[in-house]
């Protein structure tokens, strides 16, 4: 049975989300396949000494900027990070052919990026012939050195005509670039439940069938965005989703309101609150906007100084396909969303029209993937055991 490493970390959350949906779907499909899930903060630092020093794990203090909304100014960290990665190449090289050389996966598959270089080179130095892919979580990539590397024996799947011209740019032979038509989601966002009534789900929870619902949702951890938006938007109906921010909740139930609202805190289960929504709103992150467009809903974003770096890509995207709205500020969202309202029927027809079945491409990717290593292998065995007879 083939052992499959799926490498995630916990920044911002979508990695291990998506992680865990491609363990979902590969479980799914048939194959067999011993998938292990790898936190490779964890392989780095086994004994969490960056946690014991700071007090905070390496991804918590950035999910905790994400929650306040301190994101000016990421691109000039983003460099100063790939340059201290950089600076760790040896050391990391090292940890990771140890792990590889104690873990003899049969192929490795990294959900993160910046990484991506330390990944490959380790496996190839101490399991020639592993396959290594890289799967985007984002729409394009960030160059240099985010997603994707020149000079390595990288297999990319891309989600996004964007990341495959990319791709290609950065010299990787076809062979080695694989398109899907989307990001990867988990797979319930794919299955209404039997029997859903959204109406009178609506109603149930004190909502008005009648009036367009709004979804506001900015990563697990929230945003004080949100505030904002809550305060600018008292007339429309909202479901406003606070995920492990728990203070930011009770600012919200604390603010006043004429439209029936609903404050949530974490859940996982998104998809069916999603479901309740007519629109998006959030930062343009590309899993909630592939989330978002799944079930139907146009979205409602901003790009401006405070937009990381990595998703000001995917504001173009949501525009060139008329997707939604994509604003400087959500400080005029009072007066940009009566037109996506006046415009709905058309912005959900096109929505409608976009087709997202990455995570049930990617098992079959892969499996053509590691056929590819294996057959070879196999057929020089076949060979020498002839000779030999």
């Amino acid at each position: 049975m083939p052992s499959v490493d799926l490498v995630y970390f916990n920044a911002g959350g979508g990695h291990r989300a998506s992680a865990l949906a491609l363990q979902q779907a590969i479980a799914a499909s048939g194959l067999g396949w011993a998938v292990r899930l790898v936190n490779l903060t964890e392989v780095l630092d086994p004994q969490s000494s960056f946690r014991k020093l700071t007090g905070i794990a390496p991804e918590d203090l950035y999910n905790k900027r994400l929650a306040h909304g301190l994101t000016l100014g990421l691109a000039q960290e983003l460099k100063l990070l790939q340059a201290l990665i950089r600076l760790a190449h040896q050391p990391m090289l090292k940890s990771l052919q140890q792990y590889w050389l104690r873990t003899e996966p049969d192929m490795v598959v990294s959900l993160i990026p910046n990484f991506n270089r330390a990944l490959c080179e380790s496996l190839a130095a101490s399991l020639p012939g592993v396959p290594f892919v890289t799967v985007l979580t984002d729409l394009a990539d960030h160059p240099p050195h985010f997603w994707i590397e020149p000079g390595l024996a990288q297999h990319v799947v891309c989600g996004s005509a964007r990341a495959v011209q990319q791709a290609r740019e950065a010299g990787h032979p076809a062979a080695h670039i694989h398109p899907t038509s989307g990001m990867i989601i988990r797979p319930d966002f794919y299955c209404e439940p039997a029997g859903f009534d959204r109406a009178a789900r609506l109603q149930a929870l004190g909502l008005d069938p009648a009036r367009p619902t709004g979804v506001v949702m900015f990563g697990g951890h929230g945003s004080r965005s949100m505030l904002g938006i809550a305060q600018r938007l008292p007339e429309v109906q909202l479901i406003v989703m606070c995920g492990h921010n728990a203070r930011l909740a009770d600012k919200l139930r604390a603010l006043p309101a004429t439209a029936p609202r609903l404050i949530l805190g974490f859940t996982p289960d998104v998809a069916e609150w999603m479901r309740l929504g007519d629109f998006f709103i959030g930062k343009p992150g590309p899993g909630a906007l592939s989330e978002a467009l799944q079930l139907g809903l146009p979205v409602v974003v901003t790009r401006n100084a405070w937009t990381m770096p990595q998703e000001r890509y995917n504001t173009d995207w949501v525009r060139d396909n008329g997707f939604g709205l994509v604003l400087r500020s959500f400080r005029g969202i009072d007066a940009a969303l009566p037109e996506l309202l006046a415009a709905l029927p058309a912005y959900r027809e096109r929505v409608a029209a976009y087709r997202n079945r990455a995570v049930f491409e990617l098992p079959g990717i892969l499996a053509s993937i590691l056929d590819a290593v294996q057959q070879p292998l196999s057929s020089a065995s076949g060979a020498a055991s002839a000779q030999a007879w």
